[in-house]
């Protein structure tokens, strides 16, 4: 098995085990543990060396959790586009149009399986935690000295609710992927280093077009503008998700992506949806920018220079007293889109950091 494979999950006081018979969940304290598995109901007690197992009876019922399945080889390709900051000047700029594709809400799921109702059923739940700690703060300020004795009382009822929390919030897929799955997915995780160890990452949310000459010389002589929000990448996953494989994540704003063995999980806010990988288009190039002074990333690529106020022939224009100095940058572009309306266009500082995961996207095995 890969590396990021792990035989045993928490989600609050249950503890989920993957073996070869199948998946068992056990709850309890250090030293006791009652559990269920695919050979029954059993309890288990003892610590430092001597325990106790006994079976209870009852046949267990194996799950069937996410196991991961495969899809066809998608296509890479590239793409270049010349993209213009916004500035100042007194020419009234173009109208920006959304570049963010359908919005997860409206996005039909296509991952199969329930997991994303079961997402959905866990992020809408109420958590009593919070609340709870803020009660018993104030009924213990408010009764002192009496209180202390309410505060003693509300530690093991707010650990108890803590737990039921985060237990009630989590669903919980365990993943037995072999083969070139396993293969794969193993590169995934390993090439998402090309992301998190960009300096920057940036989603492109709009984009216009700058039509007339006025536009572009007061506009650095850009021909597109875009709106651009920071985006981070990890290998956090969603924190509706407890699962035994870590999970390459790239979140922007209220959005992210999830890539998950056999599906991507889209989040937008506390609503989830996917999209299965035979949907999933993704493609990388390059893109040049333009950046105002002092704000290039260190591991971007420079290309070139040009003037807040530029003539037609690239040259400053003199008319402007203050004509800023602007960086011309080439940033890769790895945009992952699907069938059904997902479309997330992605600039990554880091040189070939996207065509790494494009073409990682790319090599996924396809059905045996």
């Amino acid at each position: 098995m890969g590396f990021y494979i792990r035989k045993s999950v928490k989600a609050g006081p249950f503890r989920f085990n993957l073996s070869k018979s199948g998946i068992g969940v056990s709850s309890g304290v250090p030293g006791f543990r009652l559990g269920r598995g695919p050979r029954g109901n059993y309890v288990h007690a003892g610590r430092h060396g001597a325990y106790y197992r006994k079976s209870l009876g009852g046949s267990g019922t194996r799950s069937g959790s996410g196991s991961g399945t495969r899809s066809g080889r998608r296509g890479t390709g590239r793409a270049r586009a010349r993209q213009g900051t916004p500035t100042t000047g007194g020419v009234p700029g173009p109208s920006l149009r959304d570049a963010t594709g359908v919005e997860p809400l409206h996005l039909e799921p296509t991952g199969g399986g329930d997991l994303v109702d079961q997402m959905n059923e866990a992020a809408g739940r109420r958590a009593w935690f919070w609340p709870s700690v803020a009660l018993f703060a104030l009924v213990g300020l408010v009764t002192m000295p009496l209180g202390l004795l309410a505060w003693l009382v509300a530690i093991p009822a707010c650990w108890w609710l803590w737990q039921r929390d985060r237990a009630r919030r989590t669903a919980v897929v365990m993943y037995d992927v072999e083969d070139e799955l396993d293969e794969w997915f193993d590169a995934l995780v390993g090439n998402w280093a090309w992301l998190t160890g960009s300096e920057r990452i940036w989603r492109v949310v709009a984009e216009g077009a700058v039509a007339s000459p006025g536009q572009r010389k007061s506009r650095a002589g850009a021909t597109d503008l875009v709106r651009r929000e920071v985006a981070r990448a990890s290998l956090e996953g969603p924190r509706h998700l407890t699962s035994n494989v870590v999970v390459p994540t790239l979140a922007a704003g209220s959005s992210a992506l999830y890539f998950l063995p056999d599906r991507v999980l889209v989040r937008d806010g506390k609503h989830y949806t996917d999209v299965a990988y035979e949907h999933l288009t993704s493609t990388a190039g390059t893109t040049t920018f333009i950046e105002q002074p002092g704000t290039v990333p260190s591991d971007a690529r420079q290309t070139g220079s040009t003037w807040q106020h530029v003539n037609k022939d690239g040259s400053p224009d003199r008319r402007f007293s203050h004509n800023t100095r602007l960086a011309v940058v080439q940033y890769d572009q790895w945009r992952a889109r699907s069938t059904h309306g997902l479309d997330w266009r992605v600039q990554v500082s880091r040189e070939n950091a996207a065509r790494a995961i494009s073409q990682t996207l790319a090599q996924r095995p396809g059905p045996a």
